[in-house]
């Protein structure tokens, strides 16, 4: 089971992700390998943990099979060179993840990922622990840009988005992140308030938006700053 899949290092934790059958592709695997969790948690002795953990601010990091789950529902939109959009991005680590798997060696095209958090205490530290996982360069050269503000709302500016993650609950899905989606693009977000599940927002070619239910999830909720405990 994936909450037995925790470990001693980065490393194994992966590896015991991988044997758990959490990943369907190497992509994946190798992107979230590639980013130790210990530089985004609170508890370093918890870093490498199959569970959620509290950042502070009512927010938490997701459990890391649930970032290899929502890595592999929107790997069919993470080419390289690709932008991607991460509602409530938190302490970072997914948006790193997301990063690896867009980046790109055409200059003229090297894959973006906006990471957008509410908390700006949050935001700031996001950053800090992109520096420490030596992701400064790309925060300088924008590949990776933390904006601090309301993720309901998403980040127009920095659009459209080829895939965009969704790491809290929202009530309804926001029309705002379903008008920043790309044509073709898909949206990974947890829908619901007691009872929640993952929901794909698939927008075609020809801008057609469909939806489709995936699993049922616990999240913290997608809210108001200071309605945030």
């Amino acid at each position: 089971m994936a909450w037995r899949c925790g470990g001693q290092s980065n490393s194994e934790l992966i590896a015991n992700l991988a044997k758990a059958h959490i990943f369907n592709s190497e992509l994946v695997e190798k992107a979230m390998d590639a980013v130790d969790r210990a530089n985004y948690v609170q508890d370093k002795t918890e870093a490498y943990e199959d569970s959620p953990q509290s950042i502070g601010f009512g927010a938490t990091i997701s459990a890391p099979h649930m970032h290899a789950y929502a890595s592999e529902h929107l790997l069919p939109y993470l080419r390289p060179g690709a932008k991607v959009l991460d509602v409530g991005s938190g302490s970072g680590y997914l948006t790193a993840v997301l990063h690896r798997l867009v980046k790109s060696e055409d200059k003229a095209n090297p894959g973006k990922v906006v990471g957008i958090e509410h908390v700006s205490e949050l935001a700031e530290w996001s950053r800090q622990n992109l520096k420490n996982d030596g992701l400064g360069e790309t925060l300088e050269s924008g590949e990776i840009e933390i904006i601090a503000g309301d993720g309901r709302q998403g980040y127009a500016a920095g659009g459209p988005y080829d895939a965009i993650h969704v790491g809290a609950a929202a009530p309804t899905i926001p029309e705002a992140l379903v008008q920043q989606l790309a044509s073709p693009g898909r949206m990974f977000i947890p829908v619901g308030t007691y009872e929640q599940k993952i929901i794909h927002v698939d927008k075609d070619e020809n801008s057609q938006v469909t939806q489709k239910d995936i699993m049922f999830v616990r999240y913290v909720p997608l809210t108001d700053r200071d309605k945030q405990a």
